[in-house]
C-alpha cells in the first residue's frame, strides 16, 4: 500500500521526542566562532521575537533521514517568522514546514568535503534555504551561495571581500581571523561584551567631556572675576583722584 504525503506526515514521531544527535564540535576555533556567530546576532536582534537560532542543532526533515542517519545539522541555522522559544531540535513537520533562510557551516578537516558537497546539495534541492555560507576558521576559507531559481549562485563580494546576505540585510566578512557581521554602512556588529564595552567608554567620554565643559566654564567664571576686580581697582583710583567713575 503506498502512502500518502500526509499519511506519512501523520506517522512521524512527535516532534518533542526527538532530540539533537551532533557531535562536538571540531576545535576551540570552532565552538569560539559558532558562539560569536550565535551572541552577536542575538545581540543585535535583541528587541525581536519572530526568529529562532540552531546552533550545531539536527534539523529533522523526513522519515528517509531517521532511518539512515546520513548527515547531520548544520552548525548554524536561522528561520525568520518563528516563533522564538527553545527547541531540542529543529523538526520541520512541527514547524508548519519551515526549513532555515540561513545556514553557515564551519569547515573542518573531517567536513569540508561534505559541506562543499553533500549539504551543498541537500540545501539547495531538499531545504531550498535561500542562502548559504561557509567559513573555515583555520584557513579562513570563506564563500557564500544565494539561490537563484533552482541553483545556488555564488555571492559577489564588495571591494574588502565581504558578502552581502539579503536575508539578515547585513554583511558577513572576516575581522582579525573570525566570520563577522556588519551593517550595511560598515559597522561591525559587537558581541555583548563589546557593546558593555562600547558604552562605557561612550560613559567616559561624556562624563570626561562634562568635566571638560566644567573646567572650561569654571575658567571662564575665574577670568569674568579677575575682570570684574580690575575695574573695581581702576574704579577706586578714579575716586581716590576726585573722579566720580560712573561719569566717566
Amino acid at each position: 500500500m503506498v502512502l500518502t504525503a500526509q499519511e506519512l506526515e501523520a506517522l512521524m514521531p512527535d516532534g518533542q521526542q526527538l532530540l539533537s544527535d551532533e557531535p562536538e564540535m571540531e576545535s576551540s576555533l570552532h565552538y569560539m566562532q559558532l558562539l560569536l556567530l550565535v551572541t552577536c546576532l542575538e545581540w543585535w536582534w535583541r528587541g525581536r521575537e519572530d526568529f529562532f537560532i540552531g546552533a550545531n542543532l539536527t534539523i529533522y526533515f523526513s522519515r528517509q533521514q531517521l532511518r539512515n542517519r546520513d548527515f547531520r545539522g548544520p552548525d548554524f541555522f536561522l528561520v525568520k517568522g518563528i516563533q522564538k522559544q527553545p527547541r531540542n531540535a529543529w523538526v520541520v513537520w512541527e514547524e508548519n514546514g519551515k526549513y532555515p533562510d540561513v545556514i553557515i557551516e564551519l569547515l573542518s578537516n573531517s567536513t569540508a568535503d561534505t559541506d562543499r558537497g553533500i549539504k551543498k546539495n541537500l540545501y539547495q534541492e531538499q531545504f531550498r534555504t535561500p542562502e548559504y555560507f561557509w567559513f573555515s576558521p583555520e584557513t579562513l576559507e570563506f564563500a557564500g551561495f544565494r539561490l537563484v531559481g533552482t541553483q545556488y549562485q555564488p555571492i559577489a563580494a564588495n571591494n574588502i571581500g565581504w558578502l552581502w546576505s539579503e536575508t539578515l540585510k547585513l554583511y558577513l566578512g572576516i575581522s582579525q581571523g573570525q566570520l563577522r557581521y556588519f551593517t550595511a554602512s560598515g559597522e561591525r556588529i559587537p558581541t555583548p561584551g563589546e557593546a558593555a564595552q562600547q558604552e562605557q567608554q561612550r560613559a567616559q567620554q561624556e562624563q570626561q567631556r562634562a568635566q571638560q565643559e566644567q573646567q572650561r566654564a569654571q575658567q571662564a567664571e575665574l577670568l569674568l572675576e579677575q575682570e570684574r576686580q580690575k575695574v573695581e581697582k581702576l574704579a577706586a583710583r578714579l575716586r581716590a583722584m576726585g573722579i566720580d567713575p560712573e561719569q566717566v
